[in-house]
């Protein structure tokens, strides 16, 4: 039986299962809890534990105004009382074999994180004569059936063979049949497994990013300087750790990698020119060119210019990436007006032929919808705020997907190589949502005027004047595919949501090559 023990417990370990159990699917379906969690448990890492009281709970999570009264507001109770229940669940199933278990006391928010023993009962090695161990009873008594099955498994396996050689028996007959290559099929929901490589470009700490993504500190790296900037907000990105570090100048990177299709994904970010850095200038400051295994991948390259201005994540994605002869990639930054930089790379498994669908959830976490599908948390934005709602969707069997929302006047601009794709967009109207409350009038009644908005692709209407209540109705999600879109010049998909009465709203959006 599994016990707890007093033994210590450090700090990486209890940030290692918080990770983990935020990125279940339990927890992931669920951003309201993993907000309140997270909240609680980075409270206690950095020893405010005094702080964590129902009214700062109330107001720092649940968005609650200065006059909560918790006599008459029972959220943070109610809430606390899911969370305990969805923590107890997890241990129960999915967490059962962990080393360290997360709980959450009655009548307390502090988190406690418990070291878990499972104490040994096993019986003596030296038996008295002529007795059995519970283990050899059970054996014993189980022969049969396990008999049974063995039998039922030498007969599946006698079916296979006689049907693999009536079938290559067909296939010499045959005039023509595919190869195994070509019956491959990409998984049509998961995306590619495989290891990956997460690199911070002059860091010399790890970071694990909202996505439960570990970025290694700066390593096969030949020439160049590491470069640490004091810039703390970065546009576009909600990790803005992974911007703050660069290595600047002439450089390379020779990273193993087993043989395979990769998809290369390089992060910039400029934080030295710009008018309003220490570096002044501004386009044209710091230009620079790419290559992997000799072949360019950019060129003339100007950060500050992409990504339309200085202190913004700017993402270049590649398909179709391999290892060279010796079973390394090598990338090589070179600079001509100015030092070449780079502040971060990511290699993931790929798909051949195009990139890995991308999906994103207008929340700070990671969500796996009830179709295994991942998406991940808010990215490439600017603009807006992120907001949940308690009020459950209708007519969907995923309701958590529709928990949250990105509203305001904002935009995204998603990084994608040449070619056409389809963009999915998820919306839903809450009632009580941001933007979507009644306004008083002048006489001090509520006026019932919706909300409208426009949404632009590069420039180019996709969809104008959307009505969610007109055409969905209250709580009921409304889904939107826009066909045939292509990236800018400087490989984005610049999606702009744009109020027209009250505020833009998205709660999802989904980017699939065609």
């Amino acid at each position: 039986m599994p016990s707890t023990t007093a033994v210590s417990i450090s700090w990486e370990e209890e940030r290692a299962e918080l990770q983990a159990v935020l990125h279940s699917p339990v927890f992931a379906r669920s951003p309201a809890l993993s907000h309140l969690l997270s909240y609680l448990c980075e409270k206690t890492f950095a020893g405010q534990t005094d702080q964590i009281k129902e009214y700062s709970v109330a107001l720092d999570v649940f968005d609650r105004q200065d006059s909560f009264d918790q006599d008459t507001d029972s959220i943070v109770r109610v809430q606390a009382n899911r969370l305990r229940k969805r923590l107890s669940e997890y241990y129960v199933k999915e967490g059962a074999a962990h080393a360290i278990h997360i709980t959450v006391p009655v009548a307390q928010y502090v988190p406690q994180f418990q070291r878990i023993v499972v104490e040994d009962h096993t019986p003596a090695a030296a038996s008295a004569p002529g007795t059995l161990s519970s283990f050899q009873a059970r054996s014993r008594t189980n022969s049969k059936p396990y008999w049974l099955m063995g039998g039922a498994v030498l007969l599946l396996c006698g079916l296979v063979l006689t049907a693999f050689l009536v079938g290559k028996r067909h296939k010499t007959q045959s005039i023509a049949s595919p190869s195994y290559s070509q019956q491959l099929v990409e998984p049509s929901v998961g995306l590619p497994v495989g290891e990956e490589v997460h690199i911070l470009a002059g860091s010399s700490r790890k970071y694990v990013d909202h996505a439960g993504k570990l970025w290694s500190p700066d390593t096969y790296f030949a020439g160049g300087s590491a470069v640490q900037s004091a810039v703390q907000h970065i546009w576009r990105t909600q990790d803005p750790i992974i911007y703050r570090s660069s290595r600047q100048g002439d450089f390379t990177y020779n990273i193993p990698l087993k043989p395979g299709t990769y998809e290369l994904r390089l992060h910039f970010a400029e934080t030295i020119y710009g008018p309003e850095n220490a570096g002044g200038g501004g386009e044209g400051s710091r230009t620079m060119s790419v290559t992997a295994n000799g072949q360019t991948l950019l060129r003339d390259f100007d950060v500050l210019a992409d990504a339309g201005g200085e202190r913004t994540a700017e993402v270049k994605v590649f398909h179709d990436i391999s290892p060279a002869a010796d079973g390394q990639l090598h990338l090589n930054f070179s600079g001509r007006s100015g030092s070449a930089m780079l502040s971060a790379i990511e290699i993931l498994p790929g798909v051949r032929g195009q990139i890995r669908p991308v999906r994103i959830a207008s929340r700070d976490v990671p969500y796996y919808s009830n179709d295994s599908r991942w998406w991940s948390p808010d990215n490439y934005f600017k603009g807006g705020q992120i907001s949940s709602s308690q009020e459950s969707a209708q007519g969907t069997d995923d309701a958590e997907f529709y928990e949250t929302e990105r509203w305001g006047h904002f935009s995204y601009a998603i990084p994608l190589p040449p070619g056409k794709y389809t963009v999915t967009l998820h919306f839903i109207e809450h009632h009580a949502a941001p933007g979507s409350a009644e306004v008083p009038q002048d006489n001090g009644s509520a006026s019932s005027q919706d909300r409208v908005f426009n949404v632009f692709c590069n420039g180019k209407t996709v969809l104008a004047k959307l009505n969610i209540l007109d055409e969905a109705g209250e709580n009921r999600p409304l889904v939107r595919k826009i066909r045939g879109l292509e990236p800018n010049a400087q490989g984005k998909l610049l999606l702009e949501f744009v109020p027209v009465t009250r505020y833009a709203t998205v709660s999802a959006i989904e980017v699939v090559p065609e």
